[in-house]
This record gives C-alpha cells, sequence and structure tokens, in this order.
C-alpha cells in the first residue's frame, strides 16, 4: 500500500477506535499505562492500543461474571498484554518451537508404581525452586523453562539453590534457537551439555539477543544428558514426584489473562509455551498441576498457574516434559 494510503487507513482506524472509546474508562486506561509503564509514539498508536485494552477487558470482565456463576473454573485478569493482539501476546511471551527433525531419545526415566507416589509435590516447599522471573518482551519462555529445571537438578544433586542463566541461553545456544524470536527445551540442554550453564549472578538476563558472553570459568551448573518423559500424565506425575521440577511446553493461548484457580480448558492446540512443572496436587476433587512462569510475579497466581489434571494431557503438558539426567 502506498505510504499516504496506509496513513489515512490509521487515521480511519484511529477515528473508529476513538468514537468507541468508552469514556468512563479514561482513568482505569491511564492506571494501566502507568502500571505498565506504556508511552506510544502518536496518538493514532494510542487510540489503536486503547481499542485492544477495551476489548480484552471485555473478555476479562465477561469471563468473570460467567466464573462467578460457576461457568469456569478459574478467573482471568488485566495484566501486561492487555493492549497486545493474540497474536502479538503469543509472537512476544510464547514462542516455543518444536523442531520438525525432533528425534526424542531412549529415556533413561526409572518406572516407579504410581501408587506409591504422594498424593501431592510441591517442590517450593522442599526448596528446588528459585523466585518467578519475568521474560519480558523477548520469546525466550523455552530458556527459563530450562533453567527452571536446572536450578531443580542442582537442588538434588548439591542441596544449593542457585538462580541460573537463561541469558546464556538466549545468547549462546544458537544451534537451532533463536533468542529472543523462540527456541526449544530440548536445544537448551543440549547447549549445557556442551558448555555448562552460568549463574544469573555472573550472566544477567538482558531480555535481548546479545552478543555470547559465556565465560566456562564461571559454571554454575552442568547436565551429562537430558531423557523426555513418556508422554503420559502417570508419568509426568512419576517424574515429578521423584526427580523435581521438570521442564514442559504447553498450548499457552487461552492462558494469557489467567489470574487464579485450576485451569481447566478447553485447551487443544499447537504448543506454543515453554514452562517448569514444579509439583502437583488436588482441591476439591480436582487433580491439578503445579506450573511456574515466566510472565513476572505479578501474572496468575504469584507467578504461577494451576493446570487441570488427568484430564487427556490438558494443553499438552505432558507431550514434551524433558528433564536433566542425574
Amino acid at each position: 500500500m502506498h505510504p499516504a494510503g496506509t496513513g489515512l487507513l490509521l487515521a480511519l482506524l484511529c477515528a473508529v477506535a476513538f468514537a468507541d472509546r468508552n469514556p468512563d474508562l479514561d482513568e482505569h486506561w491511564k492506571l494501566w499505562k502507568n502500571k505498565y509503564q506504556r508511552n506510544y509514539h502518536n496518538k493514532v498508536e494510542e487510540e489503536s492500543r486503547r481499542a485492544l485494552w477495551e476489548k480484552n477487558l471485555w473478555f476479562i470482565n465477561t469471563h468473570n461474571l460467567e466464573a462467578s456463576m460457576g461457568l469456569h473454573s478459574y478467573t482471568v485478569a488485566m495484566n501486561q498484554m492487555g493492549d497486545l493482539s493474540t497474536e502479538e501476546a503469543l509472537q512476544m511471551y510464547a514462542s516455543l518451537r518444536i523442531p520438525e527433525d525432533l528425534e526424542r531419545p531412549p529415556s533413561s526415566f526409572i518406572d516407579t508404581d504410581s501408587s506409591k507416589l504422594p498424593l501431592s509435590v510441591d517442590w517450593r516447599k522442599l526448596g528446588a525452586v528459585t523466585n518467578v522471573k519475568d521474560q519480558g518482551r523477548c520469546g525466550s519462555c523455552w530458556a527459563f523453562s530450562v533453567v527452571g529445571a536446572m536450578e531443580g537438578h542442582l537442588f538434588r544433586t548439591t542441596g544449593r539453590l542457585v538462580d541460573l542463566s537463561p541469558q546464556q541461553l538466549v545468547s549462546c545456544c544458537t544451534d537451532g534457537n533463536f533468542g529472543c524470536q523462540g527456541g526449544f527445551m530440548h536445544k537448551g540442554f543440549q547447549c549445557i551439555i556442551r558448555r555448562g550453564l552460568e549463574s544469573e549472578a555472573n550472566y544477567p538476563y538482558r531480555g535481548m539477543n546479545d552478543v555470547c558472553r559465556y565465560n566456562p570459568q564461571y559454571v554454575a551448573a552442568n547436565c551429562s544428558a537430558f531423557s523426555f518423559v513418556p508422554r503420559e500424565e502417570t508419568e509426568l506425575q512419576k517424574a515429578v514426584a521423584t526427580i523435581g521440577p521438570i521442564s514442559v511446553g504447553i498450548y499457552a493461548t487461552p492462558l494469557i489473562y489467567y489470574s487464579s484457580g485450576i485451569f481447566s480448558g478447553p485447551c487443544a492446540g499447537q504448543m506454543n509455551h515453554g514452562v517448569v512443572v514444579v509439583g502437583y496436587g488436588t482441591e476439591s476433587g480436582q487433580d491439578y498441576w503445579l506450573v511456574k512462569n515466566s510472565w513476572s510475579s505479578r501474572w496468575g497466581e504469584q507467578g504461577y498457574f494451576r493446570l487441570a489434571r488427568n484430564r487427556g494431557n490438558l494443553c499438552g503438558v505432558a507431550s514434551y516434559a524433558t528433564y536433566c539426567d542425574i
């Protein structure tokens, strides 16, 4: 389209957005912009973002009204993705890339009698989970998923809980992964096997593609091999109970505005986000997975979400579960 035509189209979109804008929300819009430090280049951009924000707010309010009537098992809330379309939010925050040529190596997973597993597990209470992080507008979820599993692995093998470096994976593990443009967890594990993984203190997160500054002198954790958990929720439960936090991929599109409760779907689609399962349990008869996210502690249940368990592999949670072998 000719630049003049593009400008006219934007102006028309701005006029429509302004006409449909709810003036009763003006103060709330200002508060949201201040909270998430939003500054727009011009009036056209702000009005188009305001229109998306109001659309998303309508969905949130409608969902929560239905939840109050028992139609949903979870609530949603406005968050840092409020002025984005679904496609934009996924591109920035959930950019898992499953390789077409992915081969699952033979698993070293030792089978365990399910009847002997604890009814609930929470590795946070056992000291194996670091604080929730914020990946920012960088599609590095895959790196945070790997790091979360590695932090648990390090704790299980040494008794030390150390914040490890997702930025090292983003900047240095580019053989099949693409930094802030996405990646897959097993490539991150392969990179750690070759190099080791530095601590967050020595290689801090920047949330951007950057020159690799890896220094083997500061390696804080190693992995000799990794394994995929067999693709069943019962097997994932065994892994979480006996191994520790497990790196998993999920279909996260319906979870963008998750706030609290046990998410029970619908949730069926191509996996697009990397997270860490750090436990499981049951509440009011509903089994759930306890999952650590990387969208900040202001998102969800202080950075976590609970996903319905034993519901047909909801969101694909058990499809690509991975861990570092001890």
